[in-house]
């Protein structure tokens, strides 16, 4: 009898034991499909807004985007796990100014950016700007170059695009002449999106230093001020960035890195 009541003791420990194991198992199991759910959901989605525009009015050069703008960025999102989007107004290959490229204005960023295939066949081949919805996106940011001057400081999808970025209150970032894809862009109020707003973007004296006051459409400095932000600036080529709500923007292209800082801290 004393053997019968230790069997069946015996039984139910293990049948316990066996049950609190396939328990454990299914907890286990279900935070690492927790886990693998957060994960998925902190994956930043950024889309990268480049010139279409290759003509530096009418002197005969080549513009287009900034190297050092975009490679700083997108490098500092991309190592940060953020999954990069590229688009231009016309789509395919983006326009490289052909100053940013040189020896002059190498850094760490455009060097790394010179030995990346990957990288430089996303800028042969961006997406058309007609073809992104905002809402596949967590943020946008804009290089700079004169190129925007010319395509994206009028083009309409642009203008468009910014808005429903900034009615989602989601991060939208510029740098030196890049501001001016701004010149258009209208807040949540009707009013300038900048009206009010802390802003810098390429100073006029920087303008002048490069002797293009005279071959711009306007001045970047000018029109942001015009359309009522509050524009600040540091000396000439200094880096300098600034926030305001959702809105980040950097003066000239030693600025990038700092935009780019400030884009991640917003998508945290």
């Amino acid at each position: 009898m004393n053997i019968l009541k230790t069997l069946a003791l015996t039984l139910t420990i293990v049948t316990a034991s066996s049950c609190n194991n396939k328990s454990n198992k299914t907890t286990s199991e279900k935070v690492s499909e927790v886990k693998t759910e957060l994960k998925k959901e902190k994956t930043m989605k950024v889309l990268f807004v480049l010139t279409s525009h290759d003509q530096l009015g009418d002197t005969g050069k080549k513009t287009g985007f900034w190297v050092e703008e975009f490679a700083s960025p997108y490098y500092s999102l991309l190592d940060k796990g953020a999954d990069i989007t590229i688009a231009t107004p016309k789509g395919g290959a983006a326009p490289i100014d052909p100053s940013s490229d040189s020896p002059d204005a190498a850094t760490e960023a455009t060097d790394r950016f010179n030995k990346d295939d990957a990288a430089k066949a996303k800028i042969a081949n961006t997406s058309k700007l007609s073809d992104i919805n905002a809402d596949d996106f967590d943020a946008v940011f804009y290089p700079g170059g004169h190129g925007p001057l010319w395509d994206l400081a009028n083009d309409a999808t642009s203008i468009a695009l910014i808005e429903k970025f900034n009615t989602q209150e989601k991060p939208v970032a510029f740098v030196c002449h890049a501001p001016a894809a701004l010149k258009g862009v209208k807040g949540t109020d009707g009013k300038p999106l900048v009206n009010g707003k802390k802003v810098t973007g390429f100073t006029n004296t920087e303008e002048a230093a490069v002797g293009l006051t005279d071959v711009v459409p306007f001045l970047v400095e000018d029109m942001l001020s015009e359309n009522g932000g509050i524009y600040s600036k540091k000396e000439d080529w200094a880096a300098y960035a600034i926030q305001d709500g959702n809105l980040i923007t950097g003066q000239n292209p030693a600025s990038s890195e700092l935009v780019a800082e400030k884009l991640l801290e917003s998508l945290k």
